[in-house]
């Protein structure tokens, strides 16, 4: 019998966000700046629950889900697997809680400047650039480095 330890991966989720006007929801984070909505799903709960939760937490707001565009794979300690999806705004008025200190509607055009993390920002990008085929990536930090990029779906 192997005394091995598991591995443990962290399931986060994200979304990008966009109004009638189709501008982009952006939080700005305490410690990362700019970014979408995201975090972690909560033991016990599905990740459709849990992206409703963390945008409303974030930002204040209710959305509509849309399609699942991204799953990253952070391979360095601690691990985490993160699907980011895309939604629409459909009520509430933004009130920034918890770890964003504030958040905003912004074009996007300009979302990509506002967002300082490379990490983020290149999240940001591929969702930004959807194109019906969901893009995984896995990647490591420290330095940041992307080691696998493919599109999931149809081969």
């Amino acid at each position: 019998m192997s005394t091995a330890k598991e591995p443990l991966h962290t399931l986060v989720v994200g979304c990008l966000v966009r109004n009638a006007n189709d501008e982009i929801l952006l939080i700005r984070h305490q410690k990362r700046g700019w970014e979408i909505p995201q975090g972690r799903v909560e033991e016990g709960e599905n990740l459709i629950d849990a992206l409703h939760r963390e945008v409303r937490e974030e930002a204040g707001i209710e959305i509509e889900k849309g399609a699942l565009a991204a799953v990253w794979s952070k391979v360095t300690a601690p691990p985490a697997v993160i699907f980011t999806f895309l939604g629409r705004y459909l009520s509430g008025d933004l009130a920034p809680t918890g770890d964003s200190a504030e958040a905003r509607w912004i074009a996007p055009d300009k979302a990509l400047e506002e967002v300082s993390n490379k990490v983020m920002k290149e999240r940001l990008q591929v969702l930004l650039h959807f194109d019906g085929m969901i893009n995984y990536r896995s990647y490591t930090l420290k330095p940041y480095q992307v080691l696998l990029e493919q599109g999931l779906g149809e081969s």
